[in-house]
């Protein structure tokens, strides 16, 4: 049976493992507290990131606890000195008992607050929202054009030429052809300088002359083989990219009147929610 190890590097701060044990454990929290966010929220912020405030019953977590109807116990109970057996146990007077309640008893938000994505509210959202077969209607639309780059062109304006690209080319080239050196032309100079200040001889005369000639020829090889060529002028190319050029208003309008309960005002909010986020996704 093949194994599959996930080594992909989390984001800085998260673990994706556990955000998405969580996600599993408090979804039907985290989708609660998204409707009620968009039951009293606004709905131009339906889908930024949201942090949710999880009670102390959503972050339960399972765990093994001691069977209490079977197997042997014994248990050693101390007494009191307050109570008898038989005793009635007088009522808390009014207040009493008031301040405090037992675990579990009620609802209650502590400090943890989980914060969602703008992908993950709108998964969470859009789960059990299954639409229909939607016609797609092409509006009226003017195209407007956005340069972006394109790689290079060995043609363009002199505002577009690129530098390292350029100079890329060019030290290839100049490799490849074997241009001298600044530095072997500036060491045989400094030679034939430091000959013609020594006293003339023969083998000098004769070095000298050597040299001059191998001067001459890497002076004419970095004259034939220039620096920069025009072949290895590169340009940054740019072409046209259309975007829909158009404007959209979004105009909401709901019944308050008595006809309109909870669960009407609920499905218009969220029909306002689907444009909204349909206009915000195509313009």
């Amino acid at each position: 049976m093949p194994i599959f190890i996930d080594r992909r590097l989390n984001p800085k701060d998260k673990s994706l493992g556990n955000r998405q044990r969580f996600l599993r454990r408090a979804r039907e929290e985290l989708k609660r507290s998204i409707r009620d966010r968009i039951r009293t929220g606004r709905i131009a912020e339906a889908d930024r990131e949201y942090a949710v405030p999880m009670p102390e019953k959503g972050t339960g977590e399972p765990s093994f606890n001691d069977a209490r109807n079977s197997g042997r116990r014994q248990h050693i109970l101390p007494g009191n000195k307050s109570f008898s057996p038989g005793d009635l146990i007088p009522k808390p007077g009014q207040g009493g008992g008031a301040g405090s309640s037992s675990p579990g008893d009620t609802v209650s938000e502590d400090d943890f607050r989980f914060v969602l994505s703008r992908e993950e509210v709108l998964d969470l959202f859009f789960e059990d929202l299954e639409l229909p077969d939607m016609v797609k209607l092409n509006l009226k639309e003017i195209l407007a054009f956005k340069s972006q780059r394109a790689g290079f062109a060995t043609t363009g304006s002199p505002t577009n030429i690129n530098v390292a690209r350029t100079m890329r080319n060019s030290h290839g080239r100049r490799i490849a052809l074997r241009r001298p050196k600044q530095a072997d032309v500036d060491a045989i100079a400094g030679q034939i300088a430091a000959l013609d200040s020594q006293p003339a001889s023969a083998a000098t005369r004769l070095r000298v002359a050597d040299l001059r000639k191998e001067f001459e020829r890497l002076e004419r090889r970095r004259k034939r083989i220039a620096y920069v060529d025009p072949i290895d002028i590169r340009f940054n190319r740019f072409d046209p990219r259309p975007l829909p050029n158009a404007s959209a208003v979004m105009f909401c309008l709901m019944d308050v009147s008595g006809s309109m309960g909870e669960r009407e005002k609920d499905l218009a909010k969220r029909f306002f929610v689907l444009l909204h986020l349909f206009l915000k996704r195509r313009y």
